[in-house]
């Protein structure tokens, strides 16, 4: 299940949402030149990790890797950004919509089962 369409997109509109919420954050509890830095930099900072550190042949990806990462570092790395989201979604005042959040990553990770077992074996 963790390699379907839908739940491909579901995971990718839920990693684009992460990195706005994030980025949403670092404008909202800044000002000056520390918003623009914190807006920008923090989301390309965790596109580039959720990008560089990856299982090799990861089925849900494209199987290439910069940084060979253990599935469990994977999994932690995957799970630290959603909860810095959740976080940054919740401090923003939206509390509802931070428990929606966390409530359709963690359903998400439910259904992706098979992906979760294949990581925690590599």
């Amino acid at each position: 299940m963790g390699s379907h369409p839908i739940n491909l997109i579901v995971r990718f509109l839920l990693e684009m949402i992460a990195l706005i919420s994030i980025g949403a954050w670092g404008w909202n509890k800044t000002d000056g030149i520390n918003r623009y830095i914190l807006a920008i930099g923090l989301p390309l900072l965790m596109a580039v990790i959720w990008g560089v550190f990856a299982v090799p042949n990861d089925p849900s990806r494209s199987g290439q890797t910069v940084v060979v990462t253990s599935g469990i570092v994977r999994l932690v790395i995957e799970l630290t950004i959603f909860v810095l989201a959740t976080l940054a979604i919740f401090n923003s005042g939206q509390q509802k919509l931070s428990y929606t959040f966390a409530l359709v990553v963690f359903i998400h990770y439910l259904t992706s089962y098979d992906r979760i077992r294949w990581l925690l074996d590599n």
